[in-house]
């Protein structure tokens, strides 16, 4: 969000729009000889010591995890590489369980989880600061997911980390990088997310400390699909009623893989070459973009539209640094992507052609489970009886939808949790 600027101008720190404050590895002095008057090379150079800051920063919490109490810990560190390296020992320790003891493993393992659940929930009751408790309540939203993902384990007995029942889950890991990625090298230690037979490099893209979305199985579902698009190149296009969860689910796991993600309103007045602009920004900075609403564009422009990416996802499956692109030599982050989400059958709405079709892995979004979500957000809110809550609670709203009368001031959505 912003820059920390010393008396004698160097940049040495970066704050996010939360107020969580992160050193940079290094200074950065846009006043030097070479700095002076070039806004971009001093930018340029900015957003690659923030990749180097998040990946040391990663590394040296990885290191001390293992060495320090995990309450401790996780006040220690930048809310973003706490959220990841838990997820890697997570991931460590249920393949370990898995192939030592089964899901008899898993189980041992449930207890404690359960007891670091009960101990960050009484954190959250203490005194801390207003950050702290923002990324506890993110680590808690994980750690529940993470918990009932165990018990889901030991009820359908799963025996190895090679059964499907564990490959499909969204794991974390500190291994060897097979390609460059934003702040590595091919071959250097990093964080890669896996699931299923896809994987995805860490983006280290500093994007502060926020709030993760509650993962219920649609939302898993959707990550399956998504990542999977992301490993053979294509764009994700997740399609359902309104309040899905569609752009929020793309939204999240651009934080998972930490790659900044622009949600942008599609409408009818868009043009080929207002998108061309769009894209020309997408592919030289690696960020993604969620199209909301984006069979809204007309016919005729969405024929271009597909050519416009296909164009990129091209030189991405080429390997190239620089491409050509609506008359320009633009330089290639392969980490760019687009995603669209779709309302289907509402009037005014176009069909997608199918050279667009052809680019995008779809995904169906119905109806989230409700108790589920009031469950991990009363957990994060540092109630400790939390499911029979969650289901008081959902049940209550649900007959006063049905019994009270409709009034435009109430609102008995998830949003009133």
């Amino acid at each position: 969000n912003q820059v920390y600027l010393e008396k004698d101008m160097k940049i040495t720190r970066m704050t996010s729009s939360e107020g969580e404050a992160v050193d940079l590895c290094c200074s950065i002095d846009p006043t030097s000889s070479e700095n002076k008057g070039k806004v971009e090379q001093w930018l340029l150079e900015l957003q690659h010591v923030q990749w180097s800051t998040l990946y040391k920063l990663s590394k040296a919490s990885l290191e001390e995890y293992i060495r320090t109490d995990r309450s401790d810990w996780a006040l220690r560190w930048p809310a973003q590489v706490v959220l990841a390296i838990s997820q890697i020992y997570w991931t460590e320790k249920q393949e370990h369980a898995l192939n030592t003891s089964g899901y008899e493993g898993i189980r041992k393992e449930l207890d404690v989880q359960n007891r670091q659940l009960r101990d960050i929930v009484q954190l959250v009751r203490g005194k801390i600061s207003k950050l702290d408790r923002k990324t506890l309540g993110a680590l808690t939203t994980i750690d529940v997911h993470a918990r009932d993902t165990c018990a889901q384990l030991v009820a359908n007995k799963i025996q190895s980390s090679d059964d499907f029942g564990w490959i499909s889950q969204v794991r974390y890991y500190w291994q060897e990088s097979w390609k460059d990625g934003q702040a590595i090298k091919e071959g250097d230690d990093t964080i890669v997310v896996k699931v299923i037979n896809a994987r995805a490099l860490y983006g280290y893209e500093y994007l502060g400390n926020t709030s993760r979305l509650v993962i219920t199985p649609l939302t898993d579902r959707c990550y399956h699909t998504l990542l999977c698009a992301i490993d053979l190149l294509y764009g994700g296009a997740p399609e359902g009623p309104a309040g899905t969860g569609k752009t929020e689910t793309v939204k999240d796991l651009s934080k998972a893989v930490a790659i900044q993600c622009v949600v942008f309103n599609c409408s009818d007045g868009l043009d080929y070459l207002a998108m061309a602009k769009f894209f020309k920004g997408l592919a030289a900075c690696g960020a993604w973009c969620c199209f909301d609403e984006f069979n809204r564009i007309n016919i005729e422009v969405l024929s271009v539209i597909a050519q416009q990416i296909l164009t990129i996802t091209q030189a991405k499956r080429e390997g190239l640094s620089k491409f050509q692109f609506a008359g320009s030599t633009l330089q290639l982050n392969h980490n760019a992507n687009v995603f669209i989400t779709m309302n289907p059958g509402y009037a005014g709405r176009a069909e997608l052609p199918d050279n667009l079709k052809a680019l995008f892995r779809p995904c169906s979004m119905m109806v989230p489970d409700y108790a589920l979500i009031a469950e991990i957000r009363l957990y994060s809110f540092g109630f400790e009886v939390a499911r029979s809550n969650a289901q008081k609670l959902v049940k209550t709203l649900q007959l006063c939808s049905e019994q009270c009368s409709s009034q435009k001031h109430y609102d008995y959505g998830m949003r009133a949790v």
